[in-house]
């Protein structure tokens, strides 16, 4: 049906194209396409069957879907909205095997290409790395990494693609870019986002090339599916080294594939030696020829063999055949090659004691990629230190691997046989009655670990949300679960992003088993640390799976917070009309259940996007709505927040007094609670109105404690904020060179983090300081590069701000034509605006225009009309520019010794010396001594 629809889509398009030019003087179309431009009537009408007829069958679609007109966030193919995912990135290699054996001549071959490769100055190619399930392809990529480390001094990363792991979706392309880049330090804020899964692909590839370009990075893709998946992932210059390791022969024309086969006897027997710490001259080296064949030769087998003779020491090799001999038997089920492999996992695993063995079978059920102790105790259900002594257990006995930072891992091939542990058989099992057991196991163990994780994630979040915010915590029935220790922010987000691919693979798995409950709480325990660290199109995926999750479970409120969310992280992605349609729908599910704190959170996010988009009216009804529902229900915070936030839309109007009245409130329920970031903000706001009043020396002082507390907070990003607010101070007291030291610091954090707002803010700022440094040139790029950012953003406040700068610094150098557009532009979106601060400097400046090319009378008119602005919203600095403008004028119409000008220039003098700017006062009064012409 999609497809029929898509065809008819296509049709009516063309058609459309064809019959709107079929009257054209264009050459003669090709094909029976001459029919339509000989007959455009005709043409018409049959595109309007067909329009009917799609019109139709859209309509006939449409009523099958759920009534009502709520905005869908529900996943939907080709759209980027899935369950989200994120890899697992390993900012080191693994640790290296004593045990490794064999491989010369496939080592050989490996580190002769990269030698030779880097000696002639060559591009290295990349490295295939493939054989069946167990031979020892990621133990091999890894020795060879190791051996290889020093040739790439720039880093080794290791990411597991998922690509074989039952139970888990391959990692798609887009979310293994996103985890690495922030494994080198991207910040997660700077990786690009958006809905559509191919663009977002293509420029997070583009990134992690640009930011690779010149490093000697050595690059382990583990367990890959396809090429296609991997192919983005690859560095675009020559001196990366690229591992990858797949079941698969995955051939492209630059690969150098590198077979990994089983162990040829010899070695496996060598192999089985050494991991049994036997001497040689004990064992039967024919049983143990056969014991290794038995097992196919492969390293995983021979390893786990060898472990069941250590830990016995009254077995012998004859022993352990007879043994394995019987497992391959209870086996017999299962297809020859399996039952090779196995029998040997059956064997070690029935050697364990019954309650470890319970373990390793709820292991199998984990979602997750790697775990740590705290994980394992959730899943087995066991205190914290009888899950490490299980793990240190098996790992022993390598039924699982270790890595870096106390973190566990089971090969796919034991999380296959653990599964089927479940349902009584081996690597898989017959369906039906096997399939329930295996969905009962998983269950079971997704419940046991979302508890876990949600009561980890509410001792996280109370580093992360402000005044004591509730976030979702784990059922009123689930046992308590021990948490890792996290006493501080740092803590907190570290282990967060340690989580992140676990946590997200967990939601996932819920979701397939129709956990919703699991599903909605988790994501809303995320949705803090997802606000701060992205990436957000991660999150948007996550509250749209949310979303439908609580549709399934009939859970309004549910429902109404993941809408609520949406509408946030949008926010924080510049999608302004997405954020308040999901932020509308939020408030009115909140409204409809009689939620009058939910209600005001989302008229209040609501209030910030229109405050964004310049609806200075909307916001203010929406921050005033929320701040009266927040004293019904006596939220404090949610006061200040709304008071701060309406502060804000007045200051923007001009409204300056409204603007101080509703910062000073907020600033002191902020202090009563000590929400020192609200504090900061207030601070701040404060600092700039005082900074548009003229009283420097406050601004100044509120902006360094404002930056003082963002310090304190490590909030690097309103760290930046301060300091262009502080630059502003500095370049308006005469302070060019501070000014320039605090924007570019300011532009610093902003391009290191992502910031863009914040960067065109710099940017605009350090051109502003370019012109009146007298670099023109400078100045006009600077301020176009910032113009851009703020349409790319959407931003019409800094538009105008920008193209005010750009209309003065094409002024600089005469180019009337250009300045007149930008101010007229500019005027136009500040007077939508309602910011008569913004119209008064823009006023100001078209004046000086004029008056530099002797439109005297013009110039007069404009100053005038700055000079009435300026007065009846008290903003001194553009009055006192108005008379001295006005001034300059009639000295010119009326000659110097004019009494009127005279007049007017001592009141500019006037108000530039209440204002602490001398220089500009002192330069009017030498006009007047008759010192400069």
């Amino acid at each position: 049906m999609i497809g029929v629809v898509a065809t008819i889509g296509t049709v009516t398009t063309l058609l459309t194209g064809l019959v709107t030019n079929a009257v054209s003087e264009q050459d003669h179309w090709p094909l029976g396409l001459g029919r339509l431009q000989q007959h455009p009537w005709a043409s018409f009408l049959l595109l309007g069957v067909v329009a009917a007829g799609l019109a139709t069958l859209l309509t006939t679609l449409d009523g099958q879907r759920s009534q009502g007109s709520a905005p869908d966030p529900r996943a939907t193919p080709g759209n980027g909205s899935h369950a989200p995912g994120a890899a697992l990135v390993l900012r080191s290699l693994p640790r290296d095997t004593t045990a490794f054996t064999d491989r010369t001549a496939e080592l050989d071959a490996l580190v002769r290409s990269v030698r030779g490769a880097q000696e002639a100055g060559d591009t290295l190619p990349v490295h295939v790395i493939d054989g069946m399930p167990g031979v020892g392809k990621t133990t091999f990529a890894v020795h060879a990494g190791h051996l290889l480390a020093d040739r790439f001094p720039d880093g080794q990363l290791f990411v597991n693609l998922n690509g074989h792991t039952t139970g888990r979706s391959p990692v798609r392309s887009d979310e293994a870019l996103s985890s690495l880049l922030t494994a080198i330090g991207v910040p997660t804020q700077q990786i690009p986002v958006g809905d559509d899964t191919g663009a977002v692909t293509e420029a997070r590839a583009a990134m992690w090339r640009s930011r690779l370009s010149g490093r000697k990075t050595l690059l382990i893709l583990d367990n890959a599916a396809s090429y296609r998946q991997y192919e983005p992932l690859l560095p675009g210059g020559g001196d990366c080294l690229v591992l990858v390791t797949s079941r698969r022969r995955l051939v492209a024309d630059e690969e150098v594939v590198l077979p990994v086969r089983a162990l040829s006897p010899d070695h496996a027997v060598d192999l089985f030696v050494r991991l049994s710490a036997r001497p040689a001259e004990t064992l039967d080296l024919e049983v143990l020829r056969e014991l290794v064949q038995l097992c196919g030769c492969l390293p995983l087998g021979v390893s786990l063999l060898a472990a069941r003779l250590r830990h016995h020491p009254s077995w012998n090799a004859e022993d352990l055949r007879e043994r394995l001999a019987v497992a391959r038997d209870r086996l017999s089920e299962l297809r020859a090659g399996e039952r090779a492999v196995a029998a040997t996992f059956d064997l070690s695993i029935r050697d364990l004691p019954t309650e470890r063995r319970r373990f390793f079978r709820r292991l199998g059920a984990y979602p997750g990629t790697d775990l740590d102790t705290f994980t394992g105790a959730a899943i087995g259900g066991v205190p914290v230190a009888v899950a490490r002594e299980y793990l240190d257990g098996l790992y022993d006995a390598h039924l699982i691997d270790e890595y870096p930072g106390d973190r566990y891992r089971l090969h796919d091939l034991l999380r296959d046989y653990a599964r089927g542990l479940t349902h009584g058989t081996g690597l898989s099992g017959p369906t039906g009655q096997a399939d329930e057991g295996d969905r009962m196991e998983s269950v079971e163990t997704v419940r046991r670990v979302g508890t876990y994780y949600l009561a980890a994630l509410t001792a996280a979040n109370a580093h992360l949300v402000r005044g004591g915010a509730e976030t979702p915590s784990p059922p009123d029935e689930a046992p308590q679960a021990e948490t890792p220790a996290m006493d501080s922010r740092a803590a907190a987000l570290s282990w967060l992003e340690t989580e992140r691919p676990n946590i997200l693979a967990c939601v996932r798995r819920a979701n397939d088993l129709a956990l919703y409950s699991f599903v909605v709480r988790l994501s809303a325990a995320m949705a803090p640390f997802l606000r701060q660290a992205g990436p957000w199109d991660q999150a948007v995926a996550l509250h749209r799976t949310a979303a439908e999750a609580a549709r399934q479970t009939g859970d309004e409120r549910a429902l109404a917070g993941a809408f609520a969310e949406l509408g946030v992280v949008r926010r924080f992605m510049g999608s302004y009309v997405e954020a308040t349609a999901a932020l509308d729908e939020a408030a009115t599910r909140y409204e409809a259940l009689g939620d009058h704190l939910g209600r005001a959170d989302a008229l209040n996010q609501a209030g910030i996007v229109w405050y964004l988009t310049a609806d200075n009216e909307a916001s203010a009804q929406a921050q005033t709505q929320a701040l009266n529902l927040y004293r019904q229900v006596g939220h404090r915070l949610g006061q200040a927040n709304a008071l701060a936030d309406l502060g804000m839309v007045r200051r923007q109007t001009s409204d300056f007094d409204a603007a101080i009245d509703a910062q000073s409130d907020a600033l002191s329920i902020y202090r009563e609670l000590g929400d020192r970031y609200g504090e900061a903000n207030s601070l701040r706001d404060m600092g700039v109105i005082h900074c548009l009043t003229g009283a420097y020396e406050q601004a100044r002082r509120l902006h360094r404690e404002a930056f003082d507390l963002y310090s304190t907070l490590d909030d690097r990003v309103h760290q930046g904020y301060a300091l262009n607010e502080l630059g502003v101070v500095s370049r308006l007291t005469g302070d060019l060179t501070g000014a320039r030291e605090s924007h570019t610091l300011a532009l610093e954090h902003f391009t290191e983090l992502g910031e863009l707002f914040g960067r065109a803010t710099s940017t605009r700022h350090l051109g502003t300081l370019a012109r009146l440094s007298g670099d023109a040139a400078a100045a006009i790029r600077d301020l176009e590069e910032a113009l851009r950012a703020y349409r790319d953003l959407g931003s019409r406040g800094g538009e105008a701000a920008a193209l005010t700068e750009l209309g003065a610094a094409h002024s600089a150098v005469g180019d009337r034509d250009r300045a007149a557009v930008a101010f007229e532009r500019s005027l136009e979106i500040e007077q939508r605006l309602g910011d008569r601060c913004g119209e008064a400097e823009i006023l100001n400046h078209w004046g000086a225009l004029l008056r530099t090319h002797d439109d005297m009378d013009r110039a007069r008119e404009h100053f005038a009309q700055a000079l009435e602005l300026a007065r009846a919203i008290r903003c001194p600095l553009e009055e006192a520019r108005a008379l001295e403008g006005i001034g300059r004028c009639v000295r010119t119409i009326d000659g110097a010794d004019s009494h009127e000008a005279v007049e007017v220039l001592l009141q500019a003098v006037g108000v530039y010396r209440q204002l602490g700017l001398e220089a500009a006062a002192d330069s009017i009064e030498a006009l007047l001594a008759g010192q400069v012409g």
